[in-house]
């Protein structure tokens, strides 16, 4: 477990707190380019490692993120005109550029400089992989753009969503590397029997009185520091001779790569906008072909569940406890309303009694203990949790290796970031060796393929 100063470093990313720090040395992030759909369209409300910021396209396409208050006095400037190149403050019409300049103070006499000694808080901004990408450390510093799969592909080819969760961004993606959850909270029934989770896996069935009885078998999960951040391998018996082999990955600060059985492959991202909410951004992607109607049904934010039942993401407008309002999409299904969980359907249907996969993760990642903060000191944590607990300790030995000096490896690879996570069927073992042809596989060939000999690894 830890301790009660490793998981406030863990969990706070605002200014000037180590981890809000590390997370300025990336770019991350912070809508979705379709968001911003047009020159001088409407400005949108974020918040990112807990400073209220302004999105605006201006006249020429150029993407601002900017403060969100006017420098004069500090109105808010969502509620301002994007206009000639320039997003103007309703209350006296001073005018900013997606630079942060004061280029027009119509308030001050003609021959007046004192726009020239104004300017407002500003982060560059890229759009990549369709997302508006934003980087709010020391220029000096501004690595590359990480060189992700997904971004590189053409548009058809992918699928980017994101959505708000009400807790710290560490939840969510401790959910993300948890493989373990899978076998029992996204459980659905079948008759008298679980549905299958796969060769090896977690296996129920009625011990009676409609109870489900699980058997959690020879799974074997394994953690490995990288310098990117981590991979997590789970092998499972396959086949007489052959293991199944699941290399996920993640990278630091924020990233997910989880493994398929085929393409499309994808992850996710958790965005801090302060230290109890977070953006999920979801990236699915193909990169020899267009996604498929069916692909982009089952892969979106909105895929329906084994049982067909489609949850709905809602454009709205959420407030922040602190009063500020962010322009965001969230599930109807929530922590206000209980996630409309239906005890019947729970009896008689799946483990949760919450139809969508996604709203599952969220039921158990938004409230562990009391608050949106989950309490890590009174954790009690078993083998299977071992991907967690070195990923805790990768993020929190960073963080403190920037308070000496010393700057994260991977802002200076952004090929790092290129690797894909699969599935590969293979005679080994041990990790070594299943790693090294998985990573001979991904040198050679740009996507998984079938080997019909099963004497040699194949990826399905």
């Amino acid at each position: 477990m830890l301790t009660k100063e490793d998981n406030e470093l863990l969990t706070h990313t605002g200014p000037g707190t180590p981890m809000g720090e590390l997370f300025r040395r990336f770019w991350m992030p912070a809508l979705i380019s379709d968001e911003l759909s047009h020159p001088d369209c409407a400005p949108l409300r974020i918040k990112l490692l807990g400073e209220d910021l302004v999105a605006f396209r201006d006249s020429e396409g150029q993407v601002g993120v900017v403060d969100a208050y006017c420098p004069h006095r500090r109105s808010r400037l969502y509620f301002g005109r994007n206009e000639e190149s320039g997003l103007r403050c309703l209350y006296h019409g001073w005018k900013f550029d997606v630079a942060g300049n004061c280029v027009d103070m119509p308030s001050e006499p003609p021959e007046s400089t004192f726009k020239d000694k104004v300017r407002i808080k500003s982060y560059p901004t890229r759009e990549w992989g369709g997302v508006i990408w934003t980087y709010m450390g020391p220029l000096g510093l501004m690595p590359e753009l990480p060189l992700f799969e997904w971004c590189q592909v053409p548009p058809s080819h992918r699928s980017v969503s994101r959505w708000i969760q009400e807790c710290n961004y560490f939840q969510g993606m401790e959910g993300e590397m948890d493989s373990t959850h899978a076998f029992f909270l996204h459980q659905w029934f079948d008759g008298r029997q679980m549905q299958p989770s796969g060769p090896g896996g977690a296996r129920g069935g009625h011990a009676g009185g409609g109870r489900p009885n699980f058997v959690f078998n020879s799974v074997q999960i394994t953690p490995r520091q990288t310098d990117f951040g981590m991979i997590r391998s789970s092998h499972s018996h396959e086949a007489e001779g052959l293991r199944r082999w699941r290399i996920d990955r993640w990278m630091i600060p924020i990233f997910s790569l989880i493994s398929a059985s085929s393409y499309p492959v994808g992850g996710r991202c958790f965005v801090p906008i302060d230290d109890e909410h977070v953006t999920v951004f979801q990236y699915v992607s193909h990169p020899e072909r267009p996604l498929t109607d069916d692909e982009l049904r089952r892969l979106g934010p909105n895929a329906p569940d084994e049982k067909k039942y489609t949850p709905t993401l809602e454009r709205a407008a959420y407030h922040l406890p602190g009063g500020y309002a962010i322009d965001t999409w969230r599930d109807q299904l929530n922590l206000q309303n209980d996630y409309l969980q239906d005890r019947e359907f729970q009896r008689t249907r799946n483990m949760s009694g919450v139809p969508s996969q996604r709203t599952q993760d969220t039921v158990m990642v938004e409230r562990q203990g009391d608050g949106p903060i989950a309490e890590r000191y009174l954790e009690r944590l078993g083998s299977t949790d071992a991907p967690l607990i070195k990923m805790r300790q990768i993020l929190i030995d960073a963080a403190r290796d920037l308070q000496r000096g010393i700057e994260p490896k991977n802002t200076r690879h952004p090929e790092h970031f290129s690797t894909v996570a699969i599935e590969v069927v293979s005679p080994h073992t041990e990790l070594d060796p299943a790693l090294q042809e998985v990573e001979a596989i991904l040198r050679s060939h740009s996507r998984p393929w079938k080997v019909g000999d099963p004497a040699t690894a194949s990826v399905l």
